[in-house]
């Protein structure tokens, strides 16, 4: 060869060197300015957004979308956020599940410069405006946590090697930085829920009695407690006149804030429909009408609603589909309360049939939740009413309070180290013995 010859060579050789070397200087100050970029934000949208920018300007292309996934135990993909750029005026490409489905697989990167012809996706029907494409997976921890796309080169280029290995370096560097922003944000909504789940049990206790009423001649206590943070039980005392106190305790269907949010419904409607001149039964009778119209046909409400007549003493009562009350004393087995109807909201019309008792001096009337009843143990052997009525046979002389805890101190001893699975309330109404 001649010297022309070798210096021409030469020269050649020198110009890829130099264009080469001019490559890798582009990537690398694309790679640390993204890098700083992405780095400085624990926006996801914001950072997805830089990524795929970048990404359209190093790989010269139209548009570029991330899809970030969660991969289902069946093995499918869920797609969690979805955000695409453009710098043309193409409508937005869809991402086929067929992509998604190959990178799921493959876990490598996809150049697909003649998608129509493409071997590896025979069938797909792709959008007329895609020519070319590069899709890379985002890789956290060996697991594909999203799909960096871009489509179209410019002036009808295709993508090269290259534009595959820095597309790919690109998602690597940013796959963990997104996972955390998405973590971060996900940990955030998680402590606003946390702290808006608080501010509701908070008045959602603020909605029950503070403390039991004082009348003379008669000892009460009532407590609920929640199986979660928020939930379905009530109970509440309602003054009508000086000598008449409605007693109410419900339990609404479901748990967690739904429930609660359907619990304090309930009470409004309840406290809205003691009328002096209204007796238990026209109290649910009307109750149940209003709940039936704002309620959905999954929501329902079991309500034992009583007048307490301390002039009297008796007590008139209807009873919605709720746990049977006992009455105890001296002089006769336990009875049950069982007179009324169905749930609230089960039905829009429905005449509720009402009793009426006589409370003689030391007489206890205990009202309480499915809660206590259907406690469970870790042989899923529930409390069970049997357990109930031996309890309060054993303690029905003690006082109101003293009733209550020990029937909570009990159906909580039989469930053991079992999370408590529903709400439990307890109200009990005892009229004094003269000599007490």
């Amino acid at each position: 060869m001649t010297t022309k010859g070798l210096s021409s060579q030469s020269h050649k050789t020198i110009e890829e060197e130099n264009k080469q070397l001019k490559r890798a200087v582009e990537e690398l100050s694309i790679l640390n300015d993204l890098a700083r970029t992405i780095g400085a934000s624990l926006n996801t949208q914001e950072i997805i957004q830089t990524i795929v920018r970048r990404s359209l300007r190093a790989m010269h292309a139209e548009q570029g979308v991330i899809t970030l996934v969660d991969i289902q135990q069946q093995g499918s993909m869920k797609t969690l956020v979805r955000t695409m750029v453009s710098s043309s005026d193409q409508g937005q490409f869809h991402l086929d599940q067929a992509l998604l489905g190959w990178m799921h697989l493959n876990k490598k990167p996809l150049v697909v410069n003649e998608p129509k012809t493409d071997t590896r996706f025979q069938g797909v029907p792709w959008d007329t405006s895609i020519r070319t494409l590069i899709a890379v997976p985002m890789m956290v921890k060996s697991e594909v946590r999203g799909v960096l796309v871009v489509y179209n080169k410019k002036e009808g280029g295709t993508f090269s090697d290259d534009d595959q290995r820095l597309l790919a370096i690109i998602a690597t560097q940013s796959a963990q930085v997104v996972e955390n922003a998405r973590l971060f944000e996900k940990e955030q909504a998680f402590l606003l829920m946390q702290e808006d789940v608080r501010l509701a049990s908070r008045i959602q206790m603020e909605l029950l009695p503070k403390e039991p009423p004082k009348i003379q001649g008669y000892d009460i206590a009532g407590i609920t407690i929640p199986a979660q943070a928020v939930g379905g039980d009530y109970f509440d005392f309602i003054p009508i006149d000086e000598h008449r106190l409605a007693i109410c305790l419900g339990d609404v269907s479901g748990k967690g804030l739904p429930a609660s949010l359907l619990m304090s419904n309930l009470q409004a409607t309840l406290r809205g429909q003691t009328l002096p001149t209204s007796s238990p039964k026209e109290c649910l009778t009307r109750s149940n009408q209003l709940l039936y119209r704002s309620t959905g046909p999954e929501k329902f409400a079991t309500v034992f609603y009583g007048i307490l007549d301390v002039q009297n003493h008796t007590l008139s009562f209807s009873n919605a589909g709720h746990d049977n009350p006992y009455v105890l004393s001296l002089k006769h087995e336990p009875l049950r309360l069982k007179v009324g109807g169905i749930p609230l909201a089960m039905f829009g019309e429905f005449l509720y049939e009402e009793g009426t008792v006589a409370l003689e001096p030391g007489e206890t009337i205990v009202i309480y939740s499915d809660g206590i009843t259907e406690a469970m143990n870790a042989a899923e052997e529930e409390f069970s009413e049997q357990r109930v009525e031996a309890v309060l046979c054993d303690h029905h002389l003690g006082s109101a309070k003293e009733i209550v805890d020990q029937l909570i101190a009990t159906a909580k001893a039989h469930a053991g180290d079992t999370p408590q699975s529903d709400d439990m309330t307890i109200v009990v109404v005892k009229r004094l013995s003269e000599r007490a």
